[in-house]
């Protein structure tokens, strides 16, 4: 069998690869990870689904494999967004949970999430001893051991559960709903058909705010979008955001743990964007202080804000769970990726798009102002960021081969600028004396080169990207 895991779990094809027959093995190999490293008599895990086709199913499978090998499993009633499910994991002190959804992936995919007792993304190092499990029992000819699901239910075995109020309860610790309550306030939500779906929107009237959704209903197929919150899949959320005199815009990918916004002009308001307003807010307004962690192709803002306020800046290769594993060790004070997954201090350690969604709506709240006024004051105190990104599909290479041409063959300038800084953790990125800077990252799983560049002004991101094309020796 050829399933692997990612830097967040298994994701494959829906009756490709990812079958009922497979989902039982995948279930099998986890249940012998958490028997094989429990310390309790009863392990304990939870298990949440998304909106995906056959998602509830797949999830009563896993119940069925995990409550077979005397697990106790918790899986919940409905829908849950990721975040939500990783919460309860803490919340009810289990051995780790399994989340079905291929989050921000087309609807042809699902795919299993494994979490940890600390309710982020499982280990690198427990995924591979899961696919060890895995091969090992098909080396041993070793089917799964399973249970009906009533019966599981009967012998408590399996117990269906709402996880949304203990997560509310704990958001309540992170947000002050009093402030939102203060503001009058319009907020239009994209859950994009996902898992957040409801969520955003009663937490927010909950506070007093109008509240509406779009691509709400329950839509297996995503009603043909692709379920993540990115400018080009979000046209209907920014057309509707100014027509309707909407005040704020907010959308969750599939299964809600990452976020994006737009603005009260309809304009796409990124998560590097999202994550400098959160952070000053923080530092400046709540008076808080800790580290920022964020991947290498996240924004340079965050460096220039963390120097002003004199709190270390971490930077990681590309993968939430990088940041996880800082939040595990220091005080984070926010941590987040380029793709829209960010977490604050108090948080687990995992992005979350309705947590985010909340922030951003209690820092417009709290200034009585819109977004496009708040980063009009971002850009005065802290000079302006423009970003990009170019995925080039290309023949089958040589990740290492790649790096290693880029770094001896380093230019001293790029686009006319001095090359300050060279950093390798993850591809090759080229920091500019002014800021800007040039990524070039190998996808891990596919043959995707990924050009990343930021600058200054808007009209050198591009400039940037063609030269990240001429020095990878690719058509663009």
């Amino acid at each position: 069998m050829s399933i692997k895991f990612g830097t967040d779990g298994w994701r494959a094809v829906i009756s490709d690869e990812f079958t009922f027959e497979n989902v039982r093995k995948v279930s099998q190999a986890i249940a012998d990870l958490v028997l094989a490293q429990s310390r309790s008599p009863q392990p304990v895990m939870v298990v949440g689904f998304d909106t995906r086709f056959l998602s509830d199913r797949y999830a009563r499978e896993v119940a069925k494999v995990l409550a077979g090998n005397g697990i106790k499993v918790y899986i919940s009633r409905g829908d849950v967004p990721t975040p939500m499910l990783s919460y309860s994991v803490v919340h009810l002190h289990a051995d780790g949970g399994v989340m079905i959804t291929a989050s921000h992936n087309p609807p042809r995919y699902n795919g299993i999430k494994l979490k940890a007792a600390y309710g982020g993304s499982a280990s690198p190092e427990d995924s591979e001893k899961v696919v060890e499990f895995l091969h090992a029992n098909e080396r041993a000819g070793r089917e799964p051991a399973l249970i009906p699901f009533e019966e599981g239910e009967e012998a408590g075995l399996i117990v269906r559960f709402d996880p949304y109020p203990a997560y509310r309860d704990h958001l309540s610790t992170l947000i002050d709903f009093d402030r939102l309550a203060g503001r009058k306030m319009r907020v239009l939500i994209d859950p994009m058909y996902g898992a957040g779906r409801g969520y955003l929107k009663n937490l927010l009237r909950g506070a007093g705010i109008e509240a509406e959704e779009i691509h709400g209903d329950m839509n297996p197929g995503f009603g043909g979008l692709h379920p993540e919150p990115i400018a080009r899949y979000l046209n209907d959320l920014i057309r509707a955001v100014p027509e309707g005199n909407w005040d704020l815009g907010l959308a969750n990918d599939g299964d809600a743990d990452r976020i994006g916004a737009v603005s009260e002009t309809g304009r796409f308001v990124d998560p590097h964007r999202i994550m400098s307003l959160a952070l000053r807010y923080l530092v400046e307004e709540k008076g808080k202080k800790g580290a920022v962690v964020k991947t290498i192709s996240t924004t340079q803002a965050l460096n220039v804000m963390s120097s002003r306020y004199g709190i270390p800046i971490y930077e990681t290769p590309v993968g939430f769970n990088y940041i996880a594993d800082y939040m595990m060790r220091d005080e984070v004070l926010l941590g987040g990726e380029e793709s829209g997954g960010i977490s604050i201090e108090g948080h687990i350690p995992e992005g979350d798009g309705i947590l985010m969604g909340l922030l951003i709506a209690e820092v417009m709240a709290y200034h009585g102002v819109g977004l496009e006024e708040l980063l009009m004051s971002l850009n005065e105190s802290f000079g302006e960021f423009h970003y990009g990104r170019n995925d080039l599909r290309v023949p089958p290479f040589s990740k290492k081969e790649l790096v290693e041409m880029l770094l001896s063959e380093a230019p001293d300038r790029i686009a006319g600028v001095p090359v300050r800084e060279i950093n390798s953790m993850d591809g090759v990125k080229y920091i500019l004396d002014d800021d800007s800077w040039l990524l070039i990252r190998p996808s891990g799983t596919e043959p995707v080169l990924r050009i990343y560049s930021e600058a200054r002004t808007p009209d050198r991101v591009p400039v940037l990207l063609r030269e990240g094309v001429r020095l990878a020796h690719v058509e663009g």
